[in-house]
């Protein structure tokens, strides 16, 4: 298994980080990618693989911790990450944690802006977006459409109807699936996520966020990717076995170096 969204680099996980990654391992976790929150943050991201093995990294600026910049500002920083993300093609595997955030008090057209940015650098150095999405899957598609990314990626914490699903999976996308289908109260994702091909689904924790069922008000921990895959099987009406080596073969079809 891969958990293919975990923000590994967060402090709930300072003084315990070989722990986790040998728990994963003994759960049949091969790999973790962990995606990028900002340019600064890219420095512990290259130390963290450095030191794991087990880790993939991807750069990127989250729409959580964008600052409103005046335009040449945020030229200035949008010039330095595609920089980066040129010296270091060799080393990440994706573009993001990168998109639209509604919930956010940051003007949409500031974002888009932002979003637009990092799909030219991910086009630049041929490589998959992370994707980030909150009341905003219309106008993120439209994105996509106009500036015909076909680089395709993956669509963290996936929720919404089948048809948008369908959409994204036309465009390359596969979705990531977490603990929100642990929650029998999730109907809508639920029915969504049995309905699709496994072929197009990928696991994720998102820890330490988005705890699973049964552990609401507890740090989430990539250990439990298992709980994830097991409730993914219920729901596909199919073996753990065949998730396990499906979603991992989506993996590394999309973020394999």
């Amino acid at each position: 298994m891969i958990d293919s969204h975990c923000h590994f680099d967060l402090p709930e996980f300072d003084g315990k980080r070989s722990q986790v990654l040998a728990n994963c391992s003994a759960e049949g976790i091969e790999k973790i990618l962990v995606p990028g929150l900002t340019l600064l943050q890219f420095q512990t991201l290259l130390a963290l693989q450095k030191e794991h093995a087990q880790l993939d990294i991807a750069l990127g600026c989250h729409p959580y911790y964008l600052e409103q910049l005046s335009l040449p500002t945020l030229n200035i920083q949008m010039t330095e990450l595609a920089a980066t993300a040129q010296q270091y093609k060799q080393r990440i595997v994706a573009i993001g944690e990168c998109g639209l955030d509604g919930s956010l008090p940051i003007a949409m057209e500031y974002q888009e802006s932002v979003l637009r940015h990092h799909i030219q650098i991910a086009k630049t150095v041929g490589k998959p977006l992370v994707l980030h999405h909150r009341q905003s899957h219309n106008l993120l598609i439209r994105i996509l459409k106009q500036e015909k990314f076909e680089f395709g990626g993956v669509v963290h914490a996936f929720s919404g109807s089948e048809q948008i699903a369908k959409t994204y999976i036309d465009l390359g996308f596969a979705l990531g699936v977490g603990g929100t289908i642990t929650y029998q109260r999730a109907v809508k994702t639920r029915a969504t996520i049995a309905n699709l091909n496994l072929q197009h689904l990928l696991l994720e924790t998102d820890a330490p966020d988005m705890p699973l069922f049964g552990y609401q008000g507890m740090p989430n921990t990539p250990e439990r990717l298992p709980l994830i895959a097991k409730e993914l099987a219920k729901l596909q009406n199919c073996s753990l076995e065949e998730v396990e080596i499906q979603t991992t073969a989506n993996y590394h079809r999309l973020f394999t170096l």
